[in-house]
């Protein structure tokens, strides 16, 4: 194997680690997205010894993969009730069934929601 497929798998995987990462934490920064980034290259400088440079830059690609993933889930209203919101993922074939209260609980209760009407 020479050197440049070497490379290309190395960059591969960390950027693959980004993204992974990226998911799993994405709802704990959705208010700051720089310390989000941080948090994200300090996570592979940490675990992948991977040089801060390339960790920046992997990780703003794995940003915008996480985008992709972001604008394709869709709330199924056909299948939801008042009481569970239906989500899919027509790329991965999925669907997730979430309870409003836990919407409430993480989200909106948390401080992690737009308020689109003004409090009555």
């Amino acid at each position: 194997m020479n050197n440049a497929s070497t490379d290309m798998d190395y960059r591969t995987t960390i950027r693959a680690a980004a993204l992974a990462f990226l998911e799993r934490h994405q709802g704990q920064h959705l208010g700051d997205h720089g310390q989000f980034i941080e948090r994200t290259i300090n996570h592979l400088v940490d675990s992948f010894q991977a040089d801060r440079s390339l960790a920046l830059r992997l990780t703003c690609e794995a940003l915008g993969d996480l985008a992709e993933i972001n604008i394709r889930q869709r709330m199924d209203l056909s299948a939801s009730e008042p009481y569970a919101v239906v989500i899919t993922d027509p790329v991965r074939g999925c669907a997730w069934s979430v309870p409003v209260y836990l919407i409430y609980e993480h989200l909106i209760s948390a401080g992690r929601a737009t308020r689109v009407t003004p409090a009555t």
